[in-house]
């Protein structure tokens, strides 16, 4: 008999044990191990059964554990202590309260977070992958270094999905309805107890409206809008059902309540609760990008123009895009926007025109038709960045097109190489050896001083058997996640008692986990099957794999590749030595990384744009075998892992596969298992050298603690000043900039280098040579003092073109009438080889963050 409706009771706690209540809802026992060893102790049978979950546990309890529990002076005295290291931990100072700007100033005084999926924890599983993952470790480390972050998201009724498998391999999607209720989540209340509304005009004069769920993130708020409430029909009720679920249309409306529903949500935070107004606006992915319009929409509605709104938004704007390819971009025909946007549904003071401005794709090579949220997101974002240095490379090249006549180089977009949460990722096990023989210097420290490169810390054999054991501890954990899998696949008992055997806790174990594009080549290790096998069943070296991964619930190409993994894992010849373990998510990997000896990343290059699960396995001392790619081609130093080679060039994708896999096979069998294998007194030297190398370099490196830093210094605080200095006076200076765009832009047609002149060189050219230059060019109305003429010079390529160039800006020498003006300057020729040079002028005004914001230049 079915339920007409769903809730949940919570428990009534006794006062000795109120303080429980607040460590359960507070998201910091998800990587805090005092706190979740508290909440096992009460009965680990059952917190086992929870899985971990506090809430739940709490939920569970009995009133005669309660009670004997609020008697227990041993046990409520740790409760006590733990509440106490809980609200040291939210208002003590931490690293961001002794930060200024590099200018000395202020720092933020708030930012803002927007992102569509948040991975804190599988009690709350609001992620797909890598994106949400990333979010969730953002959040934690912001919170653990005292940033002042608010997250903004969505509260999708169903997540993303469980994963499990046919008995003929092929994926499964399941949506388990959350009881927002049974999650550690509040919902956000006006002063009279009401759930705080946040309202969205529709098409059709319908109404999308929302409530606000808010998880503690540490000291960290994360704000969740939820669609799934009374006062929306039955159709906008569905709008947050779940993640990346239905249609184009159903998708923007997930990313207007996101973006504009969560900007209203913000304000409804500082109203309640007092909190400060952000000063930055820092949008992951383009799925947040009318948060800008609805920015816009409010400075309009305070008196400004929609330039002026423009200038003062853009400049509060962090923008991050995480996709090297156009086809993961979010992408809504043009059309569709329009209903959105447009008639009786327009946005007060925000013109229809405007809104398809920012997303179009009005660049050689875009399509007319469409309204893409990455250009809105680089159009709004007056600070862009890509997510390790390769990614920021290619960014700059596929978005070049809106800013056309500069080099791919000085596209405005910057890199901040994405990190991992530590606490979150390495193993409580490792964890406590580290705390125990290393203080936090000598773990986070530069490599010289690293005190993994000390054997005294911890000995060759005290390491591997401390590897041993997460071995072990993950061939116990993959064995009953294979054993449920066949069950839930329509295996009896009686058919599985193979699983008790497969895997070995002293077998070389490889991991590959991720999402499952094709791009990231989940098959790639079935090239040669034969090759493969051989190296699985090796009568002195054998290998295991463990593999996990979802695909793309409308993504049967993704699918298949999983299918084609699981039946070749089926084979009874190869299935002790190769598992596939269905519904990837947090709990698995907490496992996974500690357990494995080699992360394996193979992903068609340049298309891993970061990837961070290999970071994850160096922090607990596993050993990357990847693709360089992502932030691999940035670390990898031929001491922690292994770089795959790759085919660049190779037009043919089977062909370039096969060579690819070949590559792969090759490493595997010459250089992994032999390091692994060959030991002296039982310990393999060689790879506990690599260990220890990985742990010293990559440990400080990895750190999701080092990427907010970077954000906060190179990101936030210059936002926040640009944003403060154009909001002066009245937005004085942002109704200045605005002018000046206007006018720069209008009388740019007008502009151009008329004629170059140079000296000072024989015919035969010499290191320390001084070169001369003297260019006339035509302003129009423009002042000098609005462009800047830079001589672009360096090494060129035989098709003359300037490779590795230097802009130095001439100054001005004389004016002429109508507009003209002669500008020179000299170049010391320092380097030998092939040179070359030109002039060009381009903008420039105090407040422009980059030469090619305008995306105007004019070249001789």
């Amino acid at each position: 008999m079915r339920a007409i409706r769903r809730f949940t009771v919570r428990t009534v706690l006794p006062e000795q044990l109120a303080a429980l209540d607040e460590l359960a809802q507070n998201l910091r026992w998800s990587w805090h191990a005092p706190t979740r060893d508290l909440f096992a102790s009460i009965d680990p049978e059952l917190w086992s059964d929870v899985r971990g979950d506090p809430v739940a546990l709490l939920a569970a309890l009995g009133s005669d554990r309660l009670a004997a529990l609020a008697v227990s002076d041993e046990f409520t005295g740790r409760v006590r202590a733990a509440s106490e290291d809980l609200h040291r931990y939210l208002h003590d100072p931490q690293w961001y309260q002794g930060q200024t700007s590099a200018a000395g100033g202020e720092l933020p005084r708030a930012i803002a977070y927007f992102s569509p999926e948040f991975g804190i924890t599988s009690v709350l599983p609001q992620y797909s992958g890598g994106l949400g993952i990333l979010a969730g470790d953002h959040l934690k480390s912001a919170s653990d270094m005292g940033v002042p972050i608010v997250g903004v998201g969505l509260l999708y009724g169903a997540g993303y999905f469980r994963q499990s498998l046919t008995r003929d391999a092929w994926q499964v999607e399941t949506y388990p309805l959350l009881d927002p209720d049974g999650l550690p989540l509040a919902v956000l209340r006006e002063e009279d107890g009401t759930p705080a509304v946040i309202s969205l005009d529709l098409p059709g004069g319908r109404k999308l409206h929302a409530h606000v769920w808010v998880a503690a993130v540490g000291r960290v708020p994360l704000l969740l809008l939820d669609s799934n409430v009374p006062e929306n029909d039955d159709t906008a009720r569905k709008v947050t059902d779940r993640l990346y679920g239905g249609g184009g249309e159903h998708r923007l409306q997930q990313e207007l309540l996101l973006g504009v529903g969560g900007v209203r949500a913000l304000r409804a935070w500082s109203r309640l609760t007092g909190a400060l107004e952000p000063e930055v606006y820092h949008t992951n992915e383009g799925h947040a990008g009318f948060l800008g319009v609805e920015r816009i929409r409010e400075l309009v509605g305070s008196g400004l123009s929609i330039g002026e709104a423009h200038e003062a938004v853009r400049a509060a704007t962090v923008f991050t895009t995480h996709t090297p390819v156009p086809a993961g971009i979010d992408r809504f025909p043009k059309d569709l926007v329009t209903t959105y946007f447009g008639g009786d549904n327009g946005m007060a003071g925000v013109p229809l025109e405007t809104v398809l401005a920012l997303g179009a794709e009005d660049y050689e090579g875009g399509d007319p038709t469409v309204f893409n949220m990455a250009v809105m997101g680089l159009r709004l974002g007056g600070r862009a960045n890509g997510v390790s240095l390769l990614h920021g490379q290619v960014s700059r090249q596929m978005f070049e097109g809106l800013w056309p006549g500069f080099d791919a180089r000085e596209v405005p977009i910057t890199s901040v190489t994405n990190g991992v949460h530590s606490p979150t990722w390495v193993s409580p096990r490792f964890a406590a050896v580290e705390a125990e023989r290393m203080g936090l210097d000598e773990i986070t420290a530069p490599e010289a001083s690293s005190g993994w490169l000390d054997p005294s810390k911890v000995s060759d054999a005290e390491l591997w058997a401390l590897r041993g054991e997460m071995r072990g501890e993950l061939v116990v954990e993959a064995r009953r996640r294979v054993y449920a899998s066949w069950r839930e696949r329509g295996a009896s008992p009686a058919e599985l008692g193979w699983v008790d055997d497969i895997l070995s806790p002293d077998v070389l174990t490889i991991g590959f986990a991720r999402r499952v594009p094709t791009y990231k080549r989940l098959t790639l290790m079935l090239r040669d099957q034969d090759r493969l096998k051989a190296l699985l069943l090796h009568p002195e070296r054998p290998v295991q794999l463990i593999v996990a991964g979802k695909s793309h619930p409308a993504d049967d190409s993704g699918k298949r590749l999983i299918q084609q993994l699981v039946r070749f894992a089926d084979d009874a010849g190869v299935r002790h030595r190769i598992v596939f373990l269905p519904n990837y998510d947090i709990g698995m990997a907490q496992s996974l990384y500690p357990g494995c000896d080699v992360w394996l990343n193979n992903p068609l290059r340049p298309l891993e744009a970061s990837g961070t699960s290999g970071m994850k396995s160096a922090l607990n001392g596993g050993l990357n075998l990847s693709i360089e790619d992502g932030w691999w081609a940035e670390w990898y130093d031929g001491e922690n892992g292994w770089g795959i080679p790759t085919a660049d060039g190779v037009v043919d994708a089977d062909r370039r596969d096969d060579l690819e896999a070949a590559a792969l096979y090759d490493l595997i069998e010459s250089q992994v298992t032999p390091a692994f294998y060959d030991r002296t007194d039982g310990v393999p030297g060689r790879w506990l050298e690599l260990v220890r190398h990985t742990l010293a370099t990559l440990g400080p490196k990895v750190q999701a603690t080092r990427m907010v830093s970077e954000y906060v210094h190179g990101l936030y605080a210059p936002a926040a000043e640009a944003g403060r200095v154009l909001a002066a006076d009245g937005y004085a200076a942002a109704k200045d900039l605005a002018g000046w765009k206007a006018h720069v832009r209008g009388s740019w047609p007008q502009v151009r280098v008329d004629h170059v002149e140079s000296a000072g060189i024989g015919e035969a050219v010499q290191v320390g040579d001084r070169l001369t230059v003297r260019a006339y060019v035509s302003l129009g109305p423009l002042s000098p003092v609005d462009v800047d003429v830079q001589v672009v010079h360096g090494r060129v390529t035989e098709a003359d073109v300037i490779d590795e160039f230097t802009p130095e800006s001439l100054t001005l020498s004389e004016s002429y009438e109508a507009g003209r003006h002669a500008f020179g300057g000299e170049v010391d020729l320092d380097t030998s080889g092939p040179f070359g040079y030109t002039v060009r002028i381009v903008p420039k005004h105090a407040h422009l963050a980059s030469v090619a914001e305008l995306g105007l230049v004019a070249n001789a």
